[in-house]
């Protein structure tokens, strides 16, 4: 009995009916021939709501599924779909109302149905989520009613479902094609134009026009008396490490994703691409201690490691230590490597204090380091100020814009690979990065 109530809603109609009787009777203090009649429709209308509870609470039912994939993307746009399954037989009014995970901080789902008599329907609807974890669903609830739209009957279903949220994979995959040799014109993509070529050898073929007159193998040449060039191809199965910061300063966040999410979406993008270009790929994060170490390798499961090793990455409010980081680069990583380092450095000072370790790790191995510019600082430096408080704060920014430009240019005095880049297009400049150094055969 305690179920029964519990399921049993009324619509708006009935209490719209009950406030327009409750005005009848009170009229008919003064009009006696309305008492009869308001009598008279209240039992039609009880006799309505009795008619509508039992055709609901019929023996048969509806069914409902709330279909997740297996994992979400972070930052993505992400699919969930619910499908109906009408089983009564006639039409029924549905509202459906989701318990969305609290993440998202949305109240206000509702998705209004009408499903014909023993059909099936379905839809979908979107969620972006802004952070790496576990999202629990809560009940999903449907309410359903007849035509009359007097009574409505409640159903539970899928109780508590578990979804991770994932690295961004749906990035990765649309920045697989970068692996190609041969790209096309594309928005943020850069062609890298071969400065000379890498000296792994690939193999001995005949001169055609256009081939660099330098690559002719004489020997050959003269063994089969035409002219034969020597092939060559990328280095491959080189060590590439993301090296990702996870101290205090990646926890500032831009358009409601943290530096370090931007990082960490990034590495995976970047680290597929690499997957495809035949090297080695592995990942390290530190703060104030060495949190992750995924040794470089090139099978195809290393990439399914890395982004499990990522989804469990966090940043808190410490001081990352760049000596702790250097040790223990010194000790792992025994031949030389691509280090794609994600930090970064708002003042001038804070990179001074750490460019010991950094020239340091930049003698044994390639060090590309990556830092954020501030998008909002840079924004500022572009309005026409109106009063004294907006030309002061214009300022500021135009010091912090150009602070962070000194902070590359001293770096790459150092001998040190730079990149300075917006947030939202740091995958797509980290992947050119990499492309122009394997172009130009640095490593």
């Amino acid at each position: 009995m305690l179920k029964f109530i519990r399921s049993l809603y009324f619509g708006k109609t009935v209490f719209y009916a009950l406030f327009g009787i409750s005005i009848l009777f009170l009229i008919s203090f003064w009009f006696e021939a309305l008492y009869s009649i308001t009598w008279t429709l209240t039992a039609v209308m009880g006799v309505l709501i009795f008619t509508d509870i039992i055709a609901l609470y019929s023996k048969v039912s509806i069914n409902v599924d709330r279909v997740l994939p297996e994992k979400f993307s972070n930052s993505d746009e992400n699919t969930v779909l619910v499908t109906i399954q009408n089983n009564y037989g006639f039409k029924i009014y549905s509202e459906i109302i989701d318990e969305i995970p609290v993440q998202f901080q949305k109240r206000d789902f509702l998705k209004t149905l009408e499903i014909p008599a023993y059909k099936k329907t379905s839809f979908e609807y979107l969620l972006k989520p802004l952070k790496r974890g576990e999202y629990i669903f809560g009940n999903l609830n449907i309410y359903i009613s007849t035509i009359l739209r007097l009574a409505k009957r409640r159903y539970i279903f899928n109780k508590d479902q578990m979804v991770k949220v994932y690295p961004s994979f749906i990035q990765m995959k649309k920045l697989d094609f970068m692996a190609l040799d041969q790209k096309i014109d594309l928005h943020g993509i850069k062609r890298i134009r071969r400065i000379g070529h890498t000296m792994e050898f690939e193999q001995i073929k005949e001169y055609v026009r256009g081939d660099d007159v330098r690559t002719i193998n004489w020997k050959a040449t003269a063994k089969n008396n035409q002219l034969m060039v020597n092939q060559f191809q990328d280095e491959r199965s080189q060590p590439v490490y993301s090296v990702i910061d996870c101290g205090r300063m990646m926890k500032m966040p831009f358009e409601g994703l943290s530096l370090l999410d931007y990082a960490i979406n990034s590495a995976l993008a970047f680290s597929n691409v690499a997957l495809k270009k035949k090297d080695k790929v592995g990942m390290l994060s530190f703060s104030n201690k060495i949190d992750k170490l995924q040794k470089a390798s090139s099978k195809l499961s290393q990439l399914n490691r890395i982004m499990d090793a990522l989804y469990n990455v966090d940043t808190e409010f410490y001081d990352s230590d760049f000596s702790l980081l250097y040790s223990r680069v010194k000790k792992h990583l025994t031949h030389r490597s691509l280090l794609m380092l994600y930090t970064n450095f708002e003042h001038m000072s804070a990179l001074q204090r750490q460019l010991p370790y950094l020239k340091a790790i930049a003698k044994q191995h390639l060090l590309v380091v990556i830092f954020f510019e501030n998008t909002e600082m840079t924004k500022l430096t572009h309005i026409t100020p109106k009063n004294v408080s907006e030309s002061a704060h214009q300022t500021i920014a135009e010091e912090f814009v150009h602070n962070k430009l000194l902070m590359s240019k001293e770096l790459q005095r150092h001998g040190i690979q730079t990149l300075l880049t917006p947030p939202k297009e740091l995958s797509i400049n980290a992947i050119n990065k990499y492309l122009e150094i394997k172009a130009r055969g640095l490593l």
